[in-house]
């Protein structure tokens, strides 16, 4: 049977929907930025046909390496300006959507699935994609079930987890709010969608003893 990640690292990709802390070692991924409203924008689309392709062409070009699943789209997100309100105005979003690859995928394999993908669709701009180790450390992760417009209530809880248990969130220019696409909005009903919500985190604080 092929392997499959969300099976093989359940703590990564099967959380509870109650927040819980995550240590999230190196990984290899794909990773392309851009820019805008992902309902709407083009260069989104674009930046998840790249992925997948380019995925599918490493995963037919190495069977004999190892059989495993495509995993799930991911994206980090930030806002241009990063004053407003998150979630408020989709038009500000900054992104960096990514695809996990298994270990084995180092430059050579990812260029010569560029130039596979290249032939195949070449209208697609494949130096926009990037092969990344990416280690993104402590966090606090949940389970979101339902419309991706409901995500504000499970990152509420996220926040309140991370308030209420000493930790200090850590979203910065080098660390971003994460998601992770478990369904495919195109064939799941919106109230039936799961999507793993991921902040990072700083350690916990050392608290003041109380005084007498």
């Amino acid at each position: 049977m092929p392997i499959d990640f969300k099976k093989e690292n359940k703590d990564l990709y099967q959380p509870k929907t109650t927040p819980a802390v995550i240590n999230v070692p190196e990984m290899v991924f794909i990773m392309v930025d851009g820019a805008g409203n992902p309902n709407t924008s083009e260069e989104y689309k674009t930046a998840v046909e790249i992925l997948y392709g380019l995925s599918y062409a490493i995963k037919m070009g190495n069977k004999e390496i190892l059989e495993y699943v495509v995993p799930p789209l991911e994206g980090l997100w930030w806002l241009a300006d990063g004053e407003e309100e998150w979630y408020k105005d989709k038009g500000k979003y900054c992104w960096t959507s990514m695809i996990r690859q298994p270990g084995f995928v180092t430059e050579d394999v990812f260029e010569a699935a560029k130039t596979a993908l290249a032939k195949k669709k070449p209208q697609l701009d494949t130096k926009k994609a990037r092969l990344i180790k990416f280690t993104e450390g402590l966090c606090v992760q949940a389970m979101h079930i339902g419309p991706y417009d409901d995500e504000p209530r499970t990152n509420a809880a996220i926040i309140q987890f991370i308030n209420d248990n000493g930790y200090l969130s850590d979203i910065n220019d080098k660390r971003s709010h994460h998601e992770i696409y478990l369904g495919d909005p195109r064939k799941t009903a919106p109230e039936k969608l799961k999507t793993i919500i991921r902040n990072p985190v700083a350690g916990v604080m050392v608290m003041a003893q109380k005084s007498n």
